[in-house]
């Protein structure tokens, strides 16, 4: 384990903290050039360089246009699942809430953007669940919230230390940690969240199959096109719920992933079309109606690189399009890439709607091979709960990798170099944020009904299992694990605040598609915020922003955010 550092013209604190292998540091450089503040994460616990600005320019340099200015952050964060919420319950109520604070306080990440789940899905303990299970309730006369309020039974699992705990109080929670922030305006001043809200299914009597999912035939099931009125009244009862308890959402999905998951777990197929006519004709007025007009829709919700007939539905039909602020995306096409051509396909057909990426993860994680994968002893990863290094090396597959289906967008990959360089490439064309899928998972990447594994930013073992597949390794008390890439998110969210805005970048033939991924954006307090991925060895590289320039040293493997006003 490493300290965490702090340095500050010349003086050096040093506190222990949760850091492994990885530096979080604060350098301001000398009083007589434009301050500057470095934050470095690295594999190998590297201390920061100072950064110092000068007048001038650099051949071969990297520009920062700072009078090109592109699309406002929303945000990035995480999602609040019943899994999440499951492993949750298992700390104490002072662990979870040192948790909550460190991903959604003043002092921690502080996350702006938050999605989580309508209903049920893969990451719920048993699944197979809605909010109304009572066949033909049209009148929704039964629907009811308190599958996500009534907690977890310890008779059921001893682990649990708080029976009471549930995705309800969760949210609660950190809408309380939220409004303590806005309470205190003089130390932070952009306090902004943004919850999301995604069903995978309607109940399952409203769909074809009358199933939540079905695996034997390969099928979620369709929503049936006399309940589209019933669903989107299902929606807004949800919305009202938390809204009496003081908890609004920022924005909506009409469904998680519309083209389905062959039936693996809860969801429900919206072709193209019907997503546009729920939207159009029933979804947006019913919000509307119901005082729930701010309330974004964001469509589609799965692979950018299949969102294109989705967009062209939706906002080519009229009713549709006036009720749909942008679309929702997710990463599961490729490793390696953000699809950047197809993003900038996606504005340049609609530059008044919003892309925001919705959900990634490593999925698949520490899952079996199987008969149609090429590398079937590399399909399975293996040691990732406390070892930094698998996160940082190309370690991980995902759910293509090896296997018939596109393996050049499948390759093994490193983790932190997947999330940075997506994040880093998505902002450079159009992304307006990045929200994460479990906000945190046990040691083995679950529980979850499906078998489903998966990484999160925060891995716990807490001791007696869940789902008969881990090993007990902590008889005692939780272990709590943030994965590298968290303290990258931190980096991140921290550093670009929602209403910042994007700036325009020029690589010279030096850096074209080389090691180096690089984002600005302008703040709102008038200073410029960095973020550079280097997947290589250590590297130099001159930056230059308006009429100033620098020498940037970056140590091998790393991420490092540079924060100056100019």
């Amino acid at each position: 384990m490493r300290n965490k550092s702090y340095s500050t013209i010349g003086a050096v604190l040093q506190r222990s903290g949760l850091i492994a292998l990885a530096v979080f540091a604060l350098i301001a450089c000398k009083r007589n050039n434009p301050s500057a503040e470095v934050w470095l994460t690295s594999e190998h616990g590297d201390a920061p360089t100072p950064v110092v600005f000068h007048r001038g320019s650099a051949e071969g340099a990297i520009v920062i246009n700072p009078n090109d200015r592109r699309q406002q952050i929303d945000g990035f964060g995480n999602s609040i699942t019943e899994s999440s919420v499951f492993v949750l319950a298992c700390l104490t109520p002072e662990e979870r809430h040192a948790v909550l604070e460190e991903m959604y306080g003043a002092d921690g990440a502080n996350f702006s953007a938050t999605r989580t789940v309508v209903g049920s899905s893969d990451f719920a303990v048993k699944g197979h669940y809605s909010y109304d299970d009572v066949d033909g309730d049209t009148s929704l006369e039964h629907f009811s919230m308190a599958v996500h309020q009534d907690g977890f039974s310890p008779a059921e699992y001893p682990q649990i230390k708080d029976s009471t705990y549930d995705m309800w109080q969760c949210l609660h929670e950190i809408a309380e940690i939220k409004s303590q922030i806005k309470n205190q305006k003089s130390k932070i001043k952009n306090n902004q969240w943004k919850l999301v809200a995604s069903p995978w299914t309607a109940p399952a009597w409203m769909k074809d199959n009358k199933q939540f999912f079905d695996r034997e035939k390969r099928y979620g099931g369709a929503l049936l096109p006399e309940y589209y009125e019933t669903f989107a009244k299902y929606y807004v009862r949800y919305l009202e719920a938390y809204r009496q308890s003081g908890i609004e959402f920022w924005a909506i999905t009409p469904e998680n992933e519309p083209m389905g998951n062959d039936g693996s777990w809860e969801s429900m197929h919206l072709s193209p079309a019907v997503e546009a006519e729920l939207i159009g004709r029933y979804l947006g007025p019913e919000l509307r109606k119901n005082g729930f007009g701010d309330v974004k829709i964001l469509g589609f919700d799965q692979n950018t690189f299949e969102a294109a007939p989705y967009t062209a539905a939706i906002f080519g039909d009229s009713l549709a399009n006036s009720y749909t602020d942008g679309t929702a995306l997710h990463w599961y096409g490729s490793t390696i890439s953000c699809f950047p051509d197809i993003l900038d396909s996606l504005h340049a057909a609609h530059p008044d709607k919003r892309l925001i990426h919705t959900e990634g993860c490593v999925d698949n994680l520490g899952r079996d091979g199987w008969p149609g994968v090429s590398d079937y002893e590399g399909y399975k990863e293996c040691c990732w709960f406390r070892n930094d290094s698998f996160w940082w090396n190309p370690n991980a597959t995902d759910w293509a990798y090896s296997t018939p289906w596109w393996p050049e967008w499948h390759p093994k990959y490193a983790v932190v170099h997947r999330y940075a360089g997506y994040i880093i490439d998505g902002l450079n064309h159009w992304l307006t944020g990045y929200i994460d899928w479990n906000a945190v998972l046990d040691s083995i990447g679950g529980p979850t009904h499906v078998n489903n594994c998966c990484g999160a930013m925060l891995m716990v073992d807490y001791s007696p299992v869940t789902n008969q597949k881990s090993q007990i390794t902590n008889h005692k008390s939780a272990i709590l694990y943030y994965t590298p890439y968290y303290y990258v998110l931190k980096q991140f969210s921290r550093s670009m605040r929602p209403g910042d805005t994007v700036l325009g970048i020029q690589r010279g033939p030096d850096w074209t598609n080389s090691q180096l991924h690089l984002c600005a954006v302008a703040k709102q307090d008038g200073s410029y915020a960095i973020n550079v991925l280097n997947t290589g060895e250590a590297i130099r590289f001159p930056l230059q922003i308006g009429d100033y320039v620098a020498d940037v040293a970056l140590p091998a493997n790393c991420v490092e955010t540079i924060i100056v006003k100019l």
